[in-house]
């Protein structure tokens, strides 16, 4: 396994990539793809993103130049079911191979990836038609069966980012590791969780974090008389925002000043507005419902957020925070981070980028929230730290040109068989 934060700028000869996403440029849940793509292609890379399944509309702002560079056929189509019987027709032993693998896991997952089989073969005739020298997929779900489908029948390389939800999900995780030019972990626990440590799939693991653009210069900072507290995560169990509004709710019975700004939307959202009201919290907690990314990162670049803070909580089974995007955006404005130590989140506050509390205590992480609100020197600091961190490890350029190499990098085996 090799360690890879730190990529720099490389001089790769300009590739056509590949990107298969779950629903970018749609939907509000993969914004955090958006910095790699855009250096990718800064780099001088060409681009083509194919979502799996494209729903839910066009949320983000800076997401919607992405559609003339997107292919969003929908999961079934007549293009997509021509596709497949051609490749039935060929008799070839690739689809047969495919079938076999699809088989060999549980029925409900088998299922799920015999439905995507159909636009893997439409996906390999349009790789093939766009020239495309790498396929790359951004998550190690069905969304990766998808890549490794196309790959099969293309004989175009591929290669699969892993997450969290999607290692635990085991969706033939060794078996795409094994068929994959290499396997990229956007954490170190992320690849603990995997499994693959002593094991001949170890060398073919990478990791390398989810990068975030890092801005010129950074705020002024308000000085706020009631600072804000802004936390950006989706309204579900693992944020644990029921903990963060209790914290809140210590510091106003305290009668220290701070506003709680909430931004997102989840299965929780009636449950947290309800809890709101019950402490009598409404002068205290904002909801400002889902914010497109450009928004998010106008909010931190005219300084109105005084700290970004996620309570996250560790639900077993693997269901924990990853490396959060939304901690990483603040810290890369200066913006001081509060988390937990749970998941990811301590490899990205490592060396005081951020303070880091235990989950499932609103006691101390309303101790956190009070002294960087009442303490100006120290959220200060904590943002400079934060900052310095996402330059060194977190930077989207250096994580982008590390990823390029990663692609043209043409493994040892490879050559072998060419030789």
């Amino acid at each position: 396994m090799q360690v890879r934060a730190n990529g720099t700028h490389g001089d790769d000869n300009e590739m056509r990539l590949i990107y298969v996403t779950s629903s970018f440029p749609f939907g509000q849940g993969e914004a955090f793809i958006l910095p790699e793509l855009e250096s990718l292609l800064r780099l001088g890379h060409e681009l083509l993103v194919v979502p799996l399944w494209p729903h839910g509309g066009v949320v983000h702002d800076d997401a919607a130049r992405w559609l003339n560079r997107a292919s969003s056929e929908p999961l079934i189509s007549f293009e997509i079911g021509s596709s497949i019987v051609t490749e039935f027709s060929k008799g070839s032993r690739r689809i047969a191979r495919l079938l076999g693998l699809f088989t060999d896991t549980n029925p409900l997952i088998a299922l799920k990836n015999f439905a995507v089989l159909p636009k893997a073969a439409w996906l390999a005739e349009k790789a093939l038609a766009w020239r495309a020298e790498h396929i790359h997929a951004f998550w190690a779900s069905t969304v990766a069966t998808l890549a490794m489908g196309a790959s099969e029948l293309s004989g175009i390389p591929w290669s699969f980012t892993a997450h969290r939800f999607d290692i635990v999900q085991d969706n033939l995780f060794k078996e795409k590791a094994r068929h994959a030019r290499f396997v990229r972990f956007i954490s170190e626990s992320g690849f603990r969780m995997a499994g693959l440590v002593g094991t001949d799939l170890e060398q073919k693991s990478e990791v390398l974090h989810l990068g975030v653009d890092l801005w010129d210069s950074v705020p002024e900072a308000n000085h706020n008389q009631r600072p804000v507290a802004l936390c950006a995560a989706s309204f579900v169990p693992v944020k644990a925002h029921g903990v963060l509004i209790e914290a809140v709710d210590r510091l106003c019975r305290r009668g220290i000043p701070l506003e709680l700004w909430l931004a997102g939307d989840g299965e929780l959202s009636d449950d947290l507005r309800h809890e709101v009201e019950r402490r009598g919290l409404a002068n205290c907690v904002k909801f400002l419902g889902v914010l497109s990314h450009n928004t998010l990162m106008k909010l931190y670049a005219s300084g109105a957020v005084d700290i970004a803070v996620l309570a996250s909580t560790d639900l077993g089974h693997g269901l924990h925070e990853g490396i959060p995007a939304s901690l990483m955006e603040a810290m890369s404005f200066g913006v001081p981070v509060i988390g937990t130590a749970t998941g990811g989140v301590p490899e990205l506050l490592a060396g005081g980028a951020g303070l880091l509390v235990p989950p499932q205590d609103p006691a101390v992480l309303a101790n956190a929230l009070q002294l960087l609100s009442q303490n100006i020197r120290v959220r200060e600091s904590v943002g400079e730290a934060g900052r310095k961190r996402i330059k060194e490890s977190f930077a989207a350029m250096k994580i982008a040109s590390e990823m390029a190499r990663l692609f043209s990098t043409v493994p040892d085996s490879a050559l072998i068989k060419a030789s």
